[in-house]
C-alpha cells in the first residue's frame, strides 16, 4: 500500500509542478472531498431515510438546498481558488515542498494535531465576534440562513466570513511550512469534519460518540438553532472552548 501510494505521488510530482499541486491540486481535491461527502445529506434529507437520526423535524425545501449550491460554486470559485493561488509564496516561503519521501507519521499526525487545535482556537474567537450585532447583521447572517443545517451549509458564508475561515484553516500550515501530503490530509479531515458538523445527523457511530472533547453534528445544530444572542456553541471541532 505505502509503495502504491509512493508511486501515485512519484507521478504526481514529476508531471505537475509544485505551483499546480498545492493551488489547483488543493482546490480539486477540496471540491471533490467537499461535495462527495455533502451531497449524500441532501439526499437522505429529501427521501426521508434515516429519519430517526435526524436531529430536527424541519427540512429544507429543495430550492434552498439548489440556491446554497449554485452559491457555493460561485464562493468557491471566486473567492476560495483567489485565496489558494495567493497563498502559494508564504507556504514556500515557509519551507512546504512536495518531493519523497515522506515525513514520518509522527510529524505528520502532530502537525495535524496542531492544525486542528489552533484553527478551533482561532475560530472559536472569531466566530463569537461575529456574533456580535453589526456583524452578524451583516455578514454573519448570510450562514445562518439555514436553521436547519446539512452538510453543504458548512461553506455556505458571506465572502468576508470564507476569508476569516479560510485564515483559520491555513495559519497553521502557513506557519510549520508542512509536506503537501500532510496539507492534503488536513484539508480533507477538516473538510469532513465541518461537513459532520453541518449534517444535521447524529448517527450511533458519530465520533462524538466515543471522542469526548469533539463536537459534532448534535453539538452544532445547537448553535443553529437559537437566537444568535444566545447560541454559544462557538468552536468549530472542540468543546472545550465552549465550556
Amino acid at each position: 500500500m505505502a509503495s502504491l501510494i509512493q508511486s501515485c505521488w512519484l507521478y504526481l510530482i514529476t508531471h505537475f509542478s509544485d505551483f499546480q499541486l498545492a493551488c489547483l491540486g488543493s482546490f480539486f481535491l477540496h471540491e471533490s472531498i467537499f461535495f462527495l461527502s455533502g451531497i449524500p445529506f441532501i439526499y437522505l434529507e429529501r427521501a426521508g431515510w434515516l429519519k430517526k437520526y435526524k436531529i430536527q423535524v424541519k427540512n429544507n425545501t429543495p430550492a434552498s438546498q439548489e440556491k446554497c449550491i449554485i452559491r457555493l460554486l460561485l464562493y468557491h470559485f471566486g473567492v476560495n481558488l483567489p485565496v489558494m493561488l495567493a497563498s502559494y509564496p508564504v507556504f514556500r516561503h515557509m519551507g512546504m515542498q512536495s518531493s519523497l519521501p515522506f515525513p514520518s507519521w509522527n510529524v505528520i499526525l502532530t502537525q495535524i494535531t496542531f492544525y486542528f487545535i489552533l484553527e478551533d482556537f482561532i475560530f472559536y474567537w472569531g466566530h463569537r465576534v461575529l456574533h456580535t450585532k453589526w456583524l452578524y447583521k451583516h455578514v454573519h447572517s448570510v450562514h445562518h440562513e439555514y436553521a436547519t443545517p446539512f452538510g453543504l451549509t458548512s461553506e455556505y458564508a458571506h465572502p468576508a466570513e470564507i476569508l476569516f475561515l479560510g485564515f483559520a484553516t491555513i495559519i497553521g500550515p502557513a506557519i510549520t511550512g508542512p509536506h503537501l501530503l500532510t496539507l492534503w490530509l488536513w484539508m480533507a479531515l477538516r473538510v469532513l469534519e465541518t461537513v459532520e458538523a453541518h449534517c444535521g445527523y447524529h448517527f450511533p457511530w458519530s465520533l462524538s460518540n466515543f471522542l469526548p472533547l469533539y463536537g459534532g453534528a448534535d453539538f452544532h445544530d445547537y448553535h443553529h438553532r437559537l437566537l444568535y444572542t444566545k447560541s454559544g456553541n462557538y468552536s468549530s471541532t472542540f468543546t472545550y472552548m465552549d465550556w
